[in-house]
């Protein structure tokens, strides 16, 4: 949903998301090894060394190999996330973790399952973030957002005039979406939004389950 005419110049902020990537590091060095795919420092070395040619590729302009790499990085640790939750699920039945552990654990992969989330739709929307700085277009072309449902007149008094999203905003809706398992205040438009949501809802399903499954075995 695009209103012509009204354009955003301020660049949009890349911190953020890169903050995001470090904290997915940080929760996977922090679980136990028995939910970890491969050594200890596997995927944070991966996201350190993708990491760095996709800032560079950023600053010196290279656009397209920074969306490609910026895919691959989010590609890498959505496989570590979801090889995590199925080493969580399979040893449910062996009970090796106590109660509080389990749901540390559970809680670590859950935090991740939005972090991987947010970062996924921030790169896709629109083309991602740097297609979106060039088109300074109003909005987002995958979701509908709150402030794209203000009428045009209305929104000078809302502040909100040649708004877009920024990766805060994903990350409100991935978390939204873990919480409710559904989408909440941003309806999906695109089709590859409703497949991804489908992912993360059914992740953080599958997490939920098993915490409530080992507090029945508990009690």
């Amino acid at each position: 949903m695009e209103t012509k005419g009204e354009h955003v110049d301020k660049p949009e902020p890349r911190w953020q998301a890169l903050l995001a990537f470090l904290a997915v590091a940080g929760i996977d060095m922090a679980l136990p090894k028995e939910l970890i795919v491969g050594p200890t420092w596997l995927l944070p070395v991966l996201i350190f060394v993708l990491l760095v040619p996709t800032v560079f590729a950023h600053r010196i302009g290279r656009h397209s190999l920074n969306h490609i790499l910026g895919i691959i990085t989010s590609s890498v640790i959505t496989a570590a996330l979801i090889g995590s939750v199925v080493l969580l699920v399979s040893n449910l039945p062996m009970k090796r973790e106590s109660p509080f552990a389990l749901l540390r654990s559970g809680a670590e992969l859950w935090l991740t399952n939005v972090l991987v989330f947010a970062l996924w739709y921030w790169r896709l929307d629109g083309g991602g973030p740097t297609a979106r700085a060039q088109r300074r277009a109003f909005g987002s072309r995958s979701f509908v957002f709150p402030q794209m449902q203000i009428e045009k007149q209305e929104r000078t008094r809302f502040e909100c005039e040649g708004w877009r999203p920024g990766f805060i905003d994903y990350l409100f809706l991935a978390f939204t979406q873990s919480s409710t398992f559904g989408p909440t205040d941003a309806p999906l438009l695109a089709r590859w939004a409703k497949l991804t949501a489908m992912t993360q809802i059914a992740i953080s399903l599958s997490i939920v389950v098993v915490l409530i499954s080992r507090a029945v075995g508990v009690l």
